[in-house]
């Protein structure tokens, strides 16, 4: 009689990364955000190739086609001066992801390093740096970069100072809460009792941990950074014509309205479909990294 050994497999450990993707791909509301996220930014970096007009990015007039609605030719209709809306909403749209991108690019290592500091030193660094913080965020965002906007002359990069201006605070809170909690750990003061310096702990034992916050921060700043940008527009102190803006698209189309909808509808549309992909994709990264708050 031949007698078999019994072997015990253990079921393989999946990665990591696998698990998080398995456990994204499980939010239906994360997949379509990070969908309308890629959708976004694949066509504002292909605008040039998938517009069927570029060239009315800029001055052009075409009086013949004035206020065409939507059709197989103009997609989205054309506005007061027979331009395509649908080359000038894309083109808008890489403006305002440019817009988040340069805003967020400046604020978030700023408020990442100032937050760092005041929670990980404390003392007159924790009440000089959190001090500040709090009179700037006692200031609302959309006031002070109207007042930035309405001293500097409007065009795009006085646009992106002015929402700058103050968008570092809300990250100082952020990693200044964090590192607050983290600064007590075993790991920070293991690292402490071996000699390990200042700039080791910061960046290498505490910054790491703070990046999933980040991530979820970043994701639903990037929508409201671009609704702050469309108001500024909207207002008249933000990117002036001819250069395709969105909120300045539905300022202009507004005059039209109800006869001409498409002029305004349709960019406000727009707006609404790149800030709820990035809501909902920072929802889904919430949910994934389980963090429980982010201010």
């Amino acid at each position: 009689m031949v007698e078999f050994e019994t072997v015990s497999v253990e079921p393989m450990r999946l990665s990591n990364s696998y698990q998080n993707w398995y456990r994204f791909s499980r939010n239906p509301t994360a997949v379509i955000g990070a969908a309308i996220v890629i959708i976004s930014i694949l066509a504002a970096i292909l605008a040039p190739y998938i517009t069927p007009y570029p060239e009315h990015v800029g001055a052009v007039v075409n009086f013949r086609a004035r206020h065409l609605p939507p059709s197989g030719e103009y997609w989205f209709g054309t506005d007061n001066v027979g331009r395509d809306i649908f080359t000038r909403v894309i083109y808008g749209a890489r403006i305002s992801l440019l817009l988040a991108l340069v805003v967020l690019g400046t604020a978030i290592p700023v408020g990442t390093v100032l937050g760092l500091l005041a929670g990980y030193f404390g003392g007159w660094t924790e009440t000089i740096i959190m001090r500040l913080t709090d009179i700037a965020l006692a200031i609302p965002p959309l006031v002070m970069a109207l007042a930035v906007a309405a001293v500097l002359s409007p065009d795009l990069i006085n646009s992106m100072l002015a929402i700058a201006a103050l968008w570092w605070t809300w990250h100082t809170r952020l990693i200044y809460s964090i590192t607050r909690q983290l600064r007590g750990q075993e790991f920070v003061e293991a690292a402490e009792t071996l000699g390990a310096s200042k700039f080791h702990i910061l960046f290498r034992e505490i910054l790491p941990n703070c990046v999933s916050a980040i991530a979820v921060k970043t994701s639903l700043d990037c929508g409201f950074v671009i609704l702050v940008g469309a108001s500024l527009s909207f207002l008249g102190l933000g990117i002036q014509p001819p250069t395709p803006d969105l909120g300045t698209m539905v300022s202009q189309g507004s005059a039209f309205l109800p006869d001409f909808w498409w002029e305004s509808i349709l960019p406000g549309f727009a707006i609404l479909f790149i800030a709820l992909g990035f809501n909902l994709l920072g929802d889904g990264l919430r949910d994934l990294f389980d963090v429980q708050e982010v201010r």
